[in-house]
């Protein structure tokens, strides 16, 4: 997979991929997400297709099921220290389905990479100015 990332104006950095743009900025005139702000959303977000994806399976409703993320950071390093992803479910949602709604949502590619972070290789390489 390859991204383009840009650099529109202000302090807006987006990435296009795919057909898609992801649209970020910084504070304090953010008209988007911070970057890292798209990294959290993007663990509790991959969760949830794992969720709903359970769901569906089993022709279960999905309306009155979310997720809440609880980012806690160290106070020291200022670093995400927890991450806690709780599955709100309606009094309704069968017990017997509860601890495997928990294992899909645990299958996550995100998380699974976070456990087994790959390699950075950063570069530079000079190019010809664009529309030269």
């Amino acid at each position: 997979m390859e991204m383009l990332i840009d650099f529109p104006g202000g302090s807006r950095v987006d990435a296009h991929f795919g057909g898609f743009t992801v649209n970020t900025d910084q504070p304090p005139a953010s008209s988007a997400p911070s970057p890292f702000e798209m990294f959290l959303a993007s663990i509790g977000t991959c969760a949830g297709i794992y969720v709903l994806g359970f769901c569906q399976q089993r022709g279960l409703p999905t309306t009155d099921i979310r997720i809440v993320e609880r980012v806690a950071h160290s106070q020291l390093t200022h670093m995400v220290e927890k991450i806690d992803l709780e599955i709100q479910v309606p009094a309704t949602f069968p017990e017997k389905y509860r601890e495997s709604l928990i294992r899909s949502a645990e299958l996550c590619a995100v998380k699974k990479h976070l456990e087994n972070p790959p390699r950075f290789n950063i570069s530079t390489i000079v190019v010809a100015p664009m529309g030269a």
